[in-house]
């Protein structure tokens, strides 16, 4: 096996295919892709495939007790990009100076460019940092906003990203035009007008959120980009929930500033993210931390933030491999295909419904549910008490439900015990009701 020091000094020759995979785990890499080179069908008829993804599962370190059904809040790794985490965070104890800085972290380039290669775009444009709150922050508050500008906002956006906004709002006297509207949504001329209706002469950003995470709910983001810059405004996205999730690419969102983390679809390493600006934006943005002038055409100046898990950063490039190497139309297949294998049998059920659009371009992998007369956090601790599966319970704005979101690794038979819940709260009585727990960092409370 090549040393790291041979990796790195080979960086240009190996941003190609399951590079990474091949240089710390080649008898997984050989494994996959001999594993994949059997599957002669289409991408829709591997979605039922068992067989794969029973083997699928096996590349993961599930813990036998606990069903994760929560993959858009963080997702489980692979065995292969654990390992390499570990055996990077191993190699930089070593001498943590010289490997860390000398070595490590001179495979970034390698990363950029195959992280450039998934997401469609040059590696001049993407930053690395730590999840999509980071980078979305580094957007929003780098903008050169002044007061009385506006900025086009969803009631249902990530409540961090409102928060950053509300921030700006009290700082700078930006003025925020919030959109509502009934969910599910199904109807892209009418989401789209909902934007439109609050775009005026003295708009200047509009932030879409590709995915909103309550729901699962698929924004047309490139539809309302087009509308936004044909008024002359710039488009945030926030990516979070949609990156790796199905296949797109990132100019395919219509984006001017796109953020997303790593660790939920991608299965990268906790605590890490991606960022990007389009080309000719990157001048616009004030870094977060302290830069040099004469970066401001550069991404790099938005990585400045002193000492960080260059271990972590490099499993990145395993978490890359293994989602390329089984397929991002697979991928997507597949999680669509869990999607309607539990609620076709759980609509069924009396008493429960769905706040989530059943319609292929409205949701992927992520549905919501709610039972009559029962409180989202109820109905959660009733599944994890009676089949130790955990969901996540949505209270916000309108909504009251819990949300489910499995992945490529969760079985058939975790999703028949799912609905084998859900049938029997919905047959049993709700306690009474309480107040909101406020331990729950789940649970955020109505506005």
């Amino acid at each position: 096996m090549v040393s790291r020091r041979d990796f790195i000094g080979k960086s240009a020759l190996l941003a190609g295919s399951l590079s990474f995979l091949k240089f710390s785990n080649p008898v997984f890499a050989e494994a996959l892709e001999r594993k994949v080179g059997a599957i002669h069908e289409s991408p829709l008829q591997t979605a039922n495939d068992e067989d794969f993804w029973s083997w699928v599962r096996e590349s993961y370190t599930l813990s036998p007790n606990v069903t994760n059904l929560n993959a858009g809040g963080v997702s489980a790794q692979p065995k292969v990009v654990q390992d390499a985490h570990i055996e990077n965070y191993k190699f930089c104890n070593q001498g943590p100076s010289y490997y860390m800085w000398n070595i490590l972290d001179q495979g970034r380039k390698t990363l950029k460019a195959k992280l450039a290669d998934l997401a469609g775009c040059s590696p001049e444009e993407l930053a690395i940092n730590r999840n999509a709150t980071e980078g979305l922050n580094t957007v929003i508050f780098g903008l050169h906003l002044k007061a009385g500008d506006e900025v086009v906002v969803n009631k249902y956006d990530y409540p961090h990203m409102l928060q950053a906004w509300e921030q700006r709002a009290r700082r700078d006297g930006v003025v925020l035009k919030y959109i509502d509207f009934e969910l599910p949504a199904e109807n892209d001329d009418a989401i789209v007008k909902a934007y439109a209706d609050k775009i005026t002469s003295k708009t200047k950003v509009v932030h879409i959120t590709h995915v909103i995470n309550w729901v699962g709910q698929i924004m047309p983001a490139k539809k309302i980009a087009d509308l936004a810059h044909s008024k002359g405004c710039e488009v945030i996205v926030d990516g979070a929930h949609s990156f790796n999730h199905f296949d797109y690419k990132i100019p395919d969102t219509g984006a001017d500033y796109f953020a997303t983390s790593l660790h939920k679809w991608l299965g990268a390493p906790f605590g890490s993210g991606l960022l990007y600006i389009k080309k000719d934006k990157i001048e616009n943005i004030w870094s977060l931390f302290g830069d040099d002038d004469k970066a401001r055409d550069k991404m790099d100046r938005f990585e400045w933030l002193g000492t960080r898990s260059f271990a972590s950063e490099m499993a990145i490039g395993n978490a890359v491999d293994f989602m390329e190497g089984i397929g991002i139309q697979r991928k997507e297949a597949r999680l669509r295909y869990l999607k309607e294998y539990w609620t076709a049998k759980a609509k069924s059920i009396p008493k429960v419904s769905f706040s989530t659009s059943m319609m292929p371009q409205y949701s992927c992998a992520i549905a919501s549910f709610s039972i009559d007369g029962w409180q989202g956090g109820d109905i959660t601790d009733r599944l994890f008490s009676d089949k130790k599966i955990f969901v996540t319970p949505i209270v916000y704005e309108k909504l009251n439900c819990v949300r489910v979101s499995p992945n490529i690794y969760n079985s058939l038979w975790e999703l028949d015990r799912l609905v084998e819940g859900i049938a029997e709260i919905a047959k049993s009585d709700p306690p009474p009701k309480k107040e909101e727990r406020k331990d729950d960092k789940n649970v955020v409370k109505k506005k």
